[in-house]
């Protein structure tokens, strides 16, 4: 039994904290840019194995998918997959920003000045990507399968034709049990990895300069917003190829033993990528993925310091 006033409870408190706090700030960004988060899976998802002039384009860019989503699915197609995307941000960002922001507060980022070291930055953003992605990586199986779904004109990848969130993950438990839930986490941890390390490491030092040069002095909020775009343009370059490869290996179907149809693994993905679309068709939805991750990042890295300093003002009254 913890005492109330022992140290491991108040170690339980601030953890739990630290995690409500990252889990929070990526709900709210999600629940806005999750629309985009469709368009991006449909276009990385267009022309599958297929070279360039070699199938129909039915998602032009930003503005034309979401105009054929919503005629031939209806506009609250725009949303799909909300519930898990919510809580695959909740799993994703308690875990990733909550540990990232232990490992910050005892000094595991920084040198004895307190000046931050790039390769330690790098290293604690990618692990704790990497952990919070593979915790929640059932949860964005699901959500791919659901944003995938698309009325037959306009459909590209592997339709799952699942009913709903709970029915997709009955039917994925009932074929293949716990192991179906983690199927394609192997490409997860990559684009975790390079996500998060490329997302915090520039907002850390982006931040971190805006602040040592009295940039926007009177305005925390507004430093803030500007080293999140910063984090938003790194990780859309950075993550693009590693998000396609995921998205593909998440979405494609299984057969009865639960292989993949298309790719036996993660590299013969890559290869299979290259060889049939070229270096560009790594890049496929770029446009809906910076449009997306841009505005994510700004919303859930500004969320993310205002809710950290709102904990703090609360906890020094």
């Amino acid at each position: 039994m913890i005492r109330k006033d022992s140290p491991l409870r108040t170690l339980y408190k601030i953890i739990k904290m630290d995690y409500m706090i990252g889990g929070l700030a990526a709900v709210g960004a999600g629940f806005f840019t999750n629309p985009l988060e469709v368009v991006k899976t449909r276009m990385q998802l267009q022309g599958e194995l297929t070279a360039k002039g070699q199938y129909t384009v039915h998602y032009k860019n930003i503005f034309s998918a979401s105009y054929m989503i919503a005629k031939h699915d209806g506009i609250l197609s725009l949303q799909a997959g909300l519930v898990p995307a919510l809580w695959f941000q909740l799993v994703l960002n308690g875990a990733r920003l909550g540990t990232y922001q232990i490992l910050t507060d005892h000094g595991y980022t920084t040198d004895k000045n307190g000046k931050i070291v790039f390769y330690k930055s790098v290293i604690a953003g990618g692990v704790c990507g990497v952990l919070g992605a593979y915790a929640g990586s059932p949860l964005y199986l699901v959500k791919t399968h659901l944003q995938a779904q698309a009325a037959q004109e306009i459909s590209f990848g592997h339709q799952h034709n699942h009913e709903g969130t709970w029915k997709a993950f009955k039917n994925i438990y009932n074929a293949q049990g716990i192991k179906g839930l983690f199927r394609g986490s192997t490409a997860a941890l990559p684009r975790a990895f390079v996500g998060s390390t490329a997302q915090l490491t520039s907002f850390d030092y982006c931040k971190e300069w805006l602040i040592k040069y009295t940039m926007f002095q009177n305005s925390p909020l507004l430093t803030t917003f500007s080293a999140s775009m910063i984090g938003g343009i790194s990780i859309s370059i950075c993550m693009t190829p590693f998000d396609l490869v995921s998205t593909r290996m998440y979405n494609q179907g299984t057969d009865a033993s639960g292989r993949g149809l298309l790719y036996n693994s993660y590299l013969d993905c890559v290869r299979k990528i290259w060889k049939s679309e070229g270096f560009l068709g790594f890049y496929k939805g770029i446009g809906p993925s910076y449009f997306r991750l841009g505005p994510h990042t700004v919303l859930c890295l500004v969320f993310w310091d205002e809710l950290k300093e709102l904990h703090k003002k609360i906890t020094n009254k």
